[in-house]
């Protein structure tokens, strides 16, 4: 086992990229995996840098990318299933893949990345396999530490794009009143605090719920993103039940602009919990939104 080595599934991904420059900068040694050969920017000439083609639907890939590892970090994800690709398949039987093979490995950290509000009873697909996916991960590899981020932001994020895109309109359809809070965090805050649970001290908890500093109603975050823009814009309200039915008829496109799994994660609110670990535990302070949107999204 090399002692400082850390293999991320996933590391390609928005968040996968930014948790393998924070394991190098924590002074660990990366292994990559993921399907297509890649290496983040600004990390192409880095000597404790290597990558693993690997697709986490292979018993053999994924054993051949955790051997040797101290431990592994689970960052792989899907948004909106395909023909091909289901959200048991990458959420459920991927984390149990991966979580046995590191347990067969003889790895001491596996980090699973979840999102605050999994939930097993939930009516979404994607939200049930998020929450089989912790309860799979820690059955298989009883040590696993999940993370739950809250939504992510950060330079080239889809959350601050789409909603600078509905700047453009007359008027800004909200997701209902637009009073789900959400505590929005920096993705590169994220990947730092997982940079140290995948480190040698043991985690002090088994979940970890992270979001920024501010808690923020939708329709908060989007008059900060309209101020930013400098742009004023009537808002809308929108019932839930109206956005489904959309969500359904875009549901036969290739890439749906909407779906109801995303609806169902607006309908509740997406706030860190006060009994699971925190950033506070790991001595991180998060950043806020306002204070680094201008250098998330340019002005234009």
């Amino acid at each position: 086992m090399q002692p400082d080595l850390i293999t991320v599934f996933g590391g390609t991904g928005f968040l996968g990229s930014r948790i393998v420059h924070e394991l190098i900068n924590a002074g660990h040694a990366v292994r990559i995996a993921s399907r297509r050969a890649a290496v983040p920017s600004g990390l192409e000439q880095q000597a404790r840098v290597e990558h693993c083609r690997a697709d986490i639907r292979d018993d053999a890939d994924v054993a051949r990318a955790v051997e040797g590892a101290h431990g592994v970090v689970n960052a792989v994800s899907l948004y909106v299933e395909q023909s091909d690709l289901r959200f048991t398949t990458i959420h459920v039987e991927g984390a149990r893949r991966l979580a046995r093979a590191a347990h067969q490995a003889g790895l001491e950290r596996v980090v699973q990345i979840s999102g605050i509000g999994a939930d097993r009873r939930s009516p979404s697909p994607y939200i049930r396999a998020r929450a089989e996916g912790e309860d799979i991960a820690q059955r298989e590899f009883p040590n696993a530490v999940i993370v739950r981020p809250s939504v992510l932001f950060g330079p080239g994020d889809a959350f601050l794009r789409n909603l600078a895109g509905l700047a453009s309109l007359p008027v800004i359809p909200l997701f209902g009143r637009g009073t789900t809070r959400l505590q929005p965090v920096h993705v590169s805050d994220i990947a730092r605090a997982i940079a140290q649970l995948s480190g040698n001290v043991p985690p002090a908890h088994p979940i970890y719920e992270l979001g920024g500093p501010d808690i923020l109603t939708y329709r908060e975050i989007l008059a900060l993103v309209l101020d930013h823009r400098g742009r004023r814009r009537p808002l809308l309200p929108v019932p839930f039940a109206v956005w489904h039915a959309l969500a359904g008829l875009a549901a036969v496109l290739p890439n749906p602009p909407l779906t109801r799994d995303q609806l169902y994660l607006m309908q509740q609110d997406n706030v860190a919990g006060t009994t699971t670990g925190s950033f506070a535990d790991l001595g991180i302070t998060p950043r806020s939104l306002e204070t680094v949107l201008p250098d998330c999204l340019p002005t234009q």
